[in-house]
């Protein structure tokens, strides 16, 4: 059985490849980025200027055959993708020119629906994963895609592990597991790998999330935000036709400081509310039953009254949702009866009656 290949054969490898824009190699120039070398499988970026996209595609196809050579590496995986130079900030209000291309329906999906939070830590995949699994188990189909990326949860949650195949290089399949169709960028990387991406890289990989994966036909598809408004959020709401948003917050004044600028981004994009999750509500203790409200309590209620949109649920702050997560199966499949795992399901036959999910 032939060793897999090193990083440092890899990295010479490529070095033997010309950049034809930038002058030396790939990797001297920093046209070659993102480099991951996952046994026999080698990935990487080539970012480059997109009006150079047809001057590198000899070295891509160079550097493809150049690796594939190589003793122990079994597939080759290059994206190419680009930034604009001096490219103006993006304009969010509508525009009158003709046609206009604005969001666009993916193919075979009836609608979009994304899990967001203005901070991180308030609870927001725990909750994605329990509701697409609460949905499926109403027959609902279901798809999850963690745009997380740099803290991609969703393969341990959903107790998925391997990495999706792609049968001709272009298009991904999907991983599967509790009757919910997934994929994530953590599928991709190593665990304690970082991702050390800039916003084109991002933006180009939550394209390829959203087009190039075989997702099949789905009722839905709960996309799992990261944190904040930063260019996930905006790329998903500027090229896919997103049908709602859930705000996920805790009640504390700290946390729905930052849940109302994820309100405000998405009301900017065009993108309806559709309802609002209080979560670590309150906490019972054990051992003896008693009720605290440890991150204060009612605060995303009055949020959402005063934005009128619906209070979805109030999830309790529960050992047992926690360890149902970690464990890759959420307490709403694993524990269904109980109820903790009811707050999710009742979120679910919500959005599922108003025509969301």
């Amino acid at each position: 059985m032939t060793d897999a290949p090193t990083r440092d054969a890899i990295l010479a490898a490529l070095k033997t490849i010309d950049d034809p824009v930038a002058g030396g190699d790939i990797v001297a120039s920093g046209a070659m980025r993102a480099l991951n070398v996952s046994g026999g499988a080698v990935r990487f970026v080539l970012e480059i200027a997109p009006r150079h996209a047809a001057a590198y595609d000899t070295a891509k196809t160079r550097a493809e055959e150049v690796l594939r050579a190589l003793p122990g590496v079994a597939s080759v995986s290059i994206v190419m993708t680009g930034h604009t130079e001096k490219a103006p900030p993006p304009d969010l209000k509508p525009q009158r020119a003709a046609a206009p291309k604005g969001p666009q329906k993916v193919p075979g999906i009836d609608r979009i629906l994304a899990i967001a939070s203005g901070k991180g830590g308030v609870g927001k995949s725990t909750v994605s994963a329990n509701l697409a699994v609460a949905l499926a188990m109403m027959g609902r189909r279901v798809g999850l895609l963690d745009a997380d990326v740099y803290g991609p949860s969703q393969p341990r949650m959903l107790g998925v592990s391997g990495r999706p195949a792609s049968p001709d290089g272009k298009t991904i399949l999907p991983m599967r597991n509790h009757g919910v169709t997934m994929m994530s960028i953590g599928l991709m990387t190593n665990d304690d790998q970082a991702v050390v991406w800039r916003g084109p890289m991002l933006m180009g990989a939550l394209q390829q999330m959203l087009s190039q994966v075989q997702w099949g036909a789905l009722d839905v598809l709960i996309v799992d935000l990261p944190p904040g408004t930063g260019d996930v959020q905006m790329t998903l709401a500027q090229k896919a036709q997103v049908d709602g948003a859930v705000i996920v917050s805790t009640p504390q004044d700290v946390a729905l400081i930052d849940a109302r600028k994820g309100i405000d981004m998405f009301q900017q994009l065009h993108v309806p509310i559709v309802g609002m999750i209080e979560n670590m509500s309150t906490h019972v203790c054990s051992a003896c039953g008693h009720e605290e409200h440890v991150f204060g309590h009612g605060g995303v209620a009055a949020e959402a009254a005063k934005l009128g949109v619906p209070l979805l649920a109030e999830v309790p702050l529960d050992l047992q949702i926690r360890l149902a997560s970690d464990g890759g199966a959420p307490i709403a499949i694993s524990q269904p009866d109980s109820p903790q795992a009811q707050a999710f399901h009742t979120i679910a036959r919500d959005l599922v009656a108003r025509g969301v999910a």
